[in-house]
């Protein structure tokens, strides 16, 4: 295995169209030469045979100095220095190394940073020591470059590696984000404090109202993107539900509960975590085949997986991990796993109010309209969702059950372990801005002109809340014009000169 030649010449990989000549080297060019079940990472490493190093959004570029030894050792120490840990490769690599290698290349260069990197990831991956005695002297090393990937801030010492263990996850769950020139740019912004400068800029009643009406907003968005139209009563209980976000420990109890309240009718719907295969996707409509687009846990995982999962968004939170970070990888995890029957889509995007709210990124009293802001931009969230399941189906091997669903035949409980959350921490922080710089403001904009509009309606005509309301309304749905119906009908008792004043006013208003 170690004498193959690693480093490949390429035009086109698996897609994409190298930047320059020169050839394929690090995690892309090992996981392609050995036949690791693995997905590609996001970017790949290139060696140029030009003196220039750069990077674009698929390649990270570097020179012919930068060029490994043609082994799997050299090709490992390029992958974790240039292009970060890797923790799904390292595991699927390890389940295929002999004990022996990995000792003899720790005991060749037991004081090298990247042997005692290695070293540790395969004690703790595989969950069994190396004979290799502790590591004796030397400074302590942190395990995550921070300059590459996002870390936790809490680091515990391990004394045989001499190692800071600074991964932001646990054992059974420990997705990983690469810093992106987005990313930092995003956190530098502190979207928090920009948030609080524009609700503190508002009057109580206004706030109150606001978001009171987002709530019900993103209630009724999220069952939209799940393809339903809820009714009104079932939106509010879902509002009610997003509006405790943050009050509540994350637990089982605490997700059977939601998702009982999501649930309306649960005649026809297993509750609780699943006990049989799940599948995004649809049914061939001839024979009933499964036509699946995401693949999700087996069932027999899912209770490792979601105890993973919430010990490792504790750990988190005690840590002060980024929020928006958290929540994409806490989230995103969990609709990955896809826990239950049905609801995980609405309960996914509850995680994300949730940890936003529980690490008091968002401010006390609103409630940020995430799924108003992802219904928004629906083709993003779907690509950004595709971006982890499309790869993930080649390696998933499964067979139709007598129900026509799914019946995962392979180990499949790293995938949801141990993935890259880079795009989808990208996409969310683009929600969050989205929300911060449109959906608020325009909210907040309209509720002022609709006080406006009213105020001028109750000084003309004394008219009933309920009727200002109505008529509102109606000159919404017409454009600001009154239609015939509401003329003859509702607002028979207006003039015709009155009419034409209420619709100058409202275009005064509202504009049109």
């Amino acid at each position: 295995m170690n004498n193959k030649h690693f480093s490949q010449v390429i035009s086109v990989f698996h897609g994409r169209t190298a930047p320059e000549h020169g050839s394929l080297v690090g995690y892309g060019a090992l996981i392609d030469s050995l036949k690791l079940a693995v997905p590609m990472p996001n970017k790949l490493a290139f060696i140029s045979t030009k003196h220039k190093q750069y990077e674009t959004d698929n390649w990270f570029v570097f020179t012919p100095r930068h060029q490994p030894q043609e082994n799997i050792y050299d090709h490992l120490v390029f992958a974790v220095k240039y292009e970060g840990i890797n923790l799904l490769f390292f595991k699927k690599l390890f389940e295929r190394l002999p004990l022996d290698t990995v000792e003899k290349w720790i005991t060749n260069e037991p004081q090298s940073q990247y042997s005692r990197k290695i070293w540790f990831l395969f004690e703790w991956l595989m969950q069994k020591q190396l004979a290799v005695p502790d590591l004796k002297e030397g400074n302590y090393i942190t395990l995550i470059d921070e300059g590459l990937q996002y870390a936790n801030p809490v680091s515990y010492n391990s004394r045989r590696h001499r190692i800071k263990d600074n991964l932001p996850g646990t054992f059974d769950f420990c997705p990983l984000i690469h810093k992106t020139v987005k990313l930092e740019k995003y956190i530098a912004e502190n979207l928090s404090e920009k948030t609080n400068a524009v609700i503190s800029s508002l009057r109580k009643d206004i706030l109150l109202r606001t978001s009171a009406f987002l709530l019900l907003k993103d209630s009724k968005a999220s069952f939209t993107i799940e393809g339903e139209n809820p009714t009104q009563n079932r939106a509010a209980r879902w509002g009610r539900a997003i509006g405790q976000a943050g009050s509540r420990p994350l637990s089982k109890e605490e997700l059977l509960r939601l998702q009982q309240i999501i649930i309306e009718n649960s005649r026809f719907v297993q509750m609780g975590y699943r006990t049989e295969g799940g599948f995004v996707g649809e049914h061939d409509r001839t024979t009933g085949e499964p036509i699946p687009e995401h693949i999700s846990a087996r069932w027999q995982d899912i209770e490792k997986l979601m105890a993973g999962l919430m010990d490792t968004a504790k750990q988190m939170e005690e840590s002060k991990y980024h929020p928006v970070l958290m929540a994409a990888e806490i989230a995103f995890g969990f609709v990955f796993i896809h826990p239950f029957a049905d609801g995980n889509g609405r309960l996914h995007r509850y995680l994300i109010h949730h940890l936003l709210a529980k690490m008091k990124f968002t401010p006390q009293g609103i409630i940020f309209p995430v799924s108003a802001a992802i219904l928004d931009r629906i083709d993003d969230y779907r690509k950004v969702l595709e971006s982890y399941s499309y790869p993930l189906l080649e390696f998933i091997e499964w067979k139709k059950t007598s129900k026509n669903n799914i019946g995962v035949l392979n180990e499949t409980i790293d995938y949801y372990r141990y993935f890259d959350a880079t795009f989808l921490s990208e996409f969310l922080f683009d929600s969050i801005d989205y929300t911060i710089n449109k959906i608020i403001p325009e909210e907040v904009a309209y509720l002022q002109k609709y006080d406006a509009m009213k105020a001028w309606v109750d000084d003309r005509f004394q008219m009933p809340d309920k009727m200002v309301a109505l008529l509102i309304r109606f000159l919404e749905q017409d454009n600001g014009s009154l239609s015939k119906r509401a003329k003859e009908k509702e607002f028979a008792a207006i003039t015709i000169d009155e009419g034409k004043e209420i619709e100058e006013h409202f275009k005064l208003f509202f504009g049109g």
